[in-house]
């Protein structure tokens, strides 16, 4: 195909300079279809989450490692053309991209299953084009098999909000049957927590947006009040999804005795000095989340669709991909913001 030998051009949505997302960070670009190395994948995207990750990157919280990337790496698409050595998807297959794009395999934290901290680590839509385009590249070796039956709007978010969601939700050490606060709501918060319910969990809700409480509530979580009030109970686990720094207190204060706060942003605003008798003592445990490995998505697309994980999705047109971003950085996005092609179905 013509796509294979890097013929044809794209076109997509690149940070031109990042800054305030007032200030127009994104541009419409039009570029050659580069052509894939020996184990990539060409796929012509039908889908593509808009993650808080890609308006950090737009923004310029995250320092861009490349001139004007092509954001976006919750990516649904169709393989039309493959490297000479790329032979896990036949031309057609429907798979998946992800924030995860490529690791050293030989370093101690790849030996051990721990990919996500290599030092080498690369990501899509930071630094390489990532799916606010028609056509990108992906790495065979880091794409994941996706169903033929499932809208791909509905898939595009359980590729970062889902899997970030569920190491999150993994490393803040539920106990079965536990009580677990969720500190904004957002699309990979509420993904989370219908595999917390699922699980067995009691779930409360703290989030500015009142239109995130309702959500919260319908589907089934025990209360949903302000991101700083108390929770009815103390908590077993908590998760902090907003990047507001200032919830790490508050969060840490509302847990339980040996309870534990997980982290789950890329990025986060300063937190405020902390109280060791009143935030850390009785062995709470603060803790962090480090992108993800490949088995956290394979762990967490199989129980996606063992438990019926639904996404609430806001779809707009790929040509609006920048009123997408506005509209995240002003919680106006309930659950998860999908860019999908002009024309398409919702």
């Amino acid at each position: 195909m013509a796509f294979g030998a890097g013929e044809g051009e794209l076109t997509g949505w690149a940070v031109a300079k990042a800054g305030p997302i007032a200030s127009g960070p994104l541009a419409r670009v039009s570029r050659p279809v580069p052509a894939p190395g020996p184990k990539d994948l060409v796929v012509r995207v039908e889908a593509c989450g808009v993650c808080r990750t890609d308006l950090h990157l737009a923004e310029g919280d995250l320092p861009p490692h490349r001139p004007s990337t092509i954001p976006g790496h919750e990516i649904v698409g169709r393989v039309v053309a493959a490297g000479a050595e790329a032979t896990r998807f036949a031309l057609g297959a429907r798979v998946g991209g992800a924030w995860l794009r490529s690791t050293c395999g030989v370093c101690r934290y790849c030996r051990l299953g721990r990919e996500n901290l290599c030092p080498s680590s690369r990501y899509t839509g930071w630094d390489a084009d990532g799916g606010f385009a028609d056509i990108t590249l992906l790495p065979e070796e880091y794409a994941y098999a996706l169903p033929e039956d499932a809208e791909a709007a509905q898939l595009a978010p359980l590729l970062c909000a889902g899997i970030i969601g569920f190491r999150a939700l993994r490393r803040s050490a539920l106990p079965p049957g536990g009580r677990l606060g969720i500190y904004g709501f957002g699309a990979s918060a509420h993904l989370a927590a219908q595999v917390a319910l699922a699980e067995g969990a009691t779930v409360h809700v703290l989030t500015r947006a009142a239109a995130a409480r309702e959500l919260a509530l319908r589907l089934g979580a025990s209360s949903a009040r302000d991101a700083y009030d108390k929770p009815p109970e103390p908590l077993d686990s908590a998760i902090l999804f907003a990047p507001v720094g200032d919830l790490v207190p508050v969060a840490l204060a509302a847990l339980d005795r040996g309870g534990a706060l997980a982290i789950a942003g890329i990025h986060l605003t300063d937190i405020p000095v902390l109280n060791y008798q009143e935030h850390l003592f009785q062995e709470r445990d603060l803790r962090s989340v480090t992108s993800n490995t490949r088995q956290d998505g394979r762990d967490f697309l199989a129980t996606a669709d063992r438990i019926g994980i639904r996404a609430t999705v806001t779809p707009y047109p790929m040509s609006q991909a920048d009123r997408a971003l506005a509209d995240l950085a002003a919680d106006r996005v309930n659950g998860a913001a999908v860019l999908i092609p002009d024309g398409a179905a919702g």
